[in-house]
């Protein structure tokens, strides 16, 4: 997982790896609550290289977003693989979260808000 500060002072893109997985959800969910903790509310989750994502990955994207409401943020969805972006249609995610696909206007837009 890689964090990239973005044009706007509290807005980050997120690369997430290729599996989010049960094993892995306490780290990335303490990495991901750290960074929202030290000041980035407004975050742009990349999805592109997610092959794999079982519920508690999802679980790991609700938090991010339960988190940065608390704040005043926002988490946003980038490039979700068909396989991925099926689970979000199938769990009624992509009610919950704005889904882009093209990085420049997902950065545009969490950078505007």
């Amino acid at each position: 997982m890689k964090f990239s500060p973005l044009a706007l002072e509290n807005a980050c893109l997120v690369t997430l790896p290729k599996e989010m997985i049960m094993a892995q959800t306490p780290t990335l969910r303490a990495a991901i609550s750290r960074q929202i903790e030290t000041g980035s509310t407004k975050l742009v989750m990349d999805l592109h290289q997610v092959e794999y994502i079982d519920s508690s990955g999802l679980s790991i994207l609700v938090s991010a977003h339960k988190l940065t409401q608390k704040h005043s943020g926002e988490v946003i969805l980038l490039s979700p693989s068909a396989g991925v972006r099926a689970l979000i249609e199938l769990t009624r995610l992509h009610h919950v979260f704005t889904i882009f696909e093209d990085r420049e206007a997902a950065i545009e837009h969490i950078c505007s808000q």
